[in-house]
């Protein structure tokens, strides 16, 4: 699965639209629409920051794992 999709499934399986998850990452809704949809990349920095939010790792987002938490933090 791409990071794509897996960013979509996460911010519809917590109910939040892309203008909020947007704003998190200080980008307009058409933005954020944008990476989900593959008209622009998500940028580290972003990726982190969603990490975070989502509480999963940077695996999971990127599809390297189907575990969203495999390494947690000690």
């Amino acid at each position: 699965m791409d990071y794509r999709t897996r960013l979509k499934n996460l911010r519809e399986d917590n109910d939040f639209t892309q203008a909020q998850i947007g704003e998190l990452i200080k980008k307009s809704q058409q933005g954020y629409n944008h990476i989900e949809t593959g008209r622009a990349e998500l940028k580290i920095e972003d990726l982190a920051i969603l990490c975070n939010f989502y509480k999963v790792s940077a695996d999971y987002i990127i599809g390297l794992t189907d575990e969203k938490n495999p390494h947690p933090k000690k």
